[in-house]
């Protein structure tokens, strides 16, 4: 059964034009050329009727289910469609039961379309890995989510992953002109004249999402009052109306995106990194916290003793946020944030931590040097713990001593760049050389 499919008495306009207008055809089927475009590797599959498992991941309306939906007008087989927040782990075991047998009585194959995917927890995702592994269903999900953090391992390393770009508002636009001149499934019935700047305020709104564009346009045209020779007239003022600015997506992998932009562009950008604070926070709702801990680390992992004072900047605009609370706080942490990124850079310390915890690796276990054990009790010079020399007491307040253990006497770990007050650390490095 393709649940896709609308019963034959149902009358076609009394349906959303977005439904309507739904393509049914690769050849309808608006962006993604660089997976279904022509020669590409999807498109050939669905042609020939050999999709294998797949998961197709993009933002909403960016065709994910339009795409099922020719998959499953061009299959022989049984095309079934299951969404992930009301399924269960008995609704799929039911469809792999009836797969099986349509498979062993009949030869027949069955693809199984999960919407929302990444709504599924474990253990029913679980359940789909023996009947894919065996080649019981043939597994499509679609997802909003990054499916490397919401889809089993093992689900994922069986499927081939799609990846749809958003649509942009010349797919919106695009949509919306086929919907105005089909007579059968659009508007074409109707006598419309649409402003041009109505349109382009339509698609502008929708931010990609053809649903919308397409819902947009239909309010439009229904709720105009028709002038007298019957005709109606779309106006920019009559598209304002008809669709609000767009709600902002801020899932947990958006989450994750913005603050990593955020994290790269405190290396390089001032107008990025403040941008996409404010944008998490004022936009998304993020936690103005999530970017202060991310910006304490920036200050010691990208500048470190090339500026020390960028952490004391970033730590005082957290204490300040504590104080004051949000809004007046983001000038305190802009600040800091500015502050941060234009300091001079440096990775010499997260490159210390690495080549120490390397080190650690290869020496396992580490036995404290005679001359650096602890010697505030009687017998401790008994037991070898002398020889320590307490730099104070020579030139320059530095002696040459062995301060690691033995095993890794002689190596360095630390090693100064030439960036804002790491050149000096350098130079007194190299100083300290001179004197050994």
């Amino acid at each position: 059964m393709d649940l896709f499919d609308f019963q034959e008495e149902d009358k076609p306009r009394a349906r959303l034009l977005a439904d309507r207008m739904r393509p049914q055809t690769l050849d309808e089927y608006i962006g993604q050329e660089h997976i279904v475009g022509r020669g590409k590797l999807l498109r050939r599959a669905i042609e020939g009727d050999q999709v294998s498992s797949i998961l197709l991941y993009g933002p909403p309306g960016c065709g994910k289910t339009t795409l099922a939906h020719i998959i499953s007008l061009r299959t022989e087989g049984e095309f079934v469609k299951l969404n992930a927040v009301d399924a269960s782990v008995k609704d799929v075991r039911d469809v792999i039961d009836r797969a099986r047998s349509s498979k062993s009585l009949y030869g027949r194959k069955t693809i199984l379309f999960l919407d929302e995917v990444h709504r599924f927890n474990t253990a029913r995702q679980d359940a789909l890995l023996p009947a894919v592994e065996q080649g019981i269903i043939i597994f499509i999900g679609a997802t909003t989510e990054n499916p490397f953090h919401h889809v089993n391992g093992a689900l994922l390393s069986r499927s081939t992953l799609f990846q749809l770009e958003p649509l942009g508002e010349a797919h919106a636009y695009e949509a919306m002109q086929r919907a105005l001149s089909d007579r059968e499934r659009g508007l074409g019935f109707m006598t419309i004249h649409a402003d041009e700047d109505a349109l382009r305020h339509i698609a502008a709104m929708a931010g990609g999402d053809i649903r919308r564009a397409l819902n947009a346009l239909e309010l439009a045209a229904v709720t105009t009052p028709s002038e007298p020779d019957g005709s109606v007239k779309l106006t920019l003022e009559v598209a304002q109306e008809s669709i609000r600015k767009p709600t902002i997506r801020a899932d947990l992998s958006t989450q994750y995106d913005v603050l990593s932009a955020f994290h790269k562009s405190v290396r390089g950008s001032s107008d990025a990194a403040l941008f996409w604070f404010l944008y998490a926070v004022e936009k998304l709702g993020m936690d103005p916290m999530t970017f202060i801990r991310r910006l304490i680390v920036a200050c010691s992992e990208d500048i470190g003793l090339a500026n020390p004072q960028a952490m004391i900047q970033a730590v005082t605009a957290m204490d300040a946020y504590h104080k004051i609370g949000w809004p007046e706080a983001k000038y305190n942490i802009s600040q800091a944030i500015l502050f941060a990124v234009e300091s001079p850079k440096s990775n010499a310390t997260a490159m210390a931590i690495g080549r120490a915890e390397a080190a650690i690796e290869r020496a396992g276990g580490a036995e404290v040097p005679l001359h650096l054990r602890d010697t505030h009790y009687k017998g401790a010079a008994q037991l070898g713990h002398e020889g320590y020399k307490y730099p104070h007491d020579f030139p320059n307040h530095y002696v040459k001593q062995q301060y690691l253990p033995d095993s890794l006497g002689g190596q360095s770990f630390y090693r100064a760049t030439e960036q804002g007050m790491e050149d000096k650390i350098k130079q007194n490095q190299q100083r300290r050389k001179g004197m050994e």
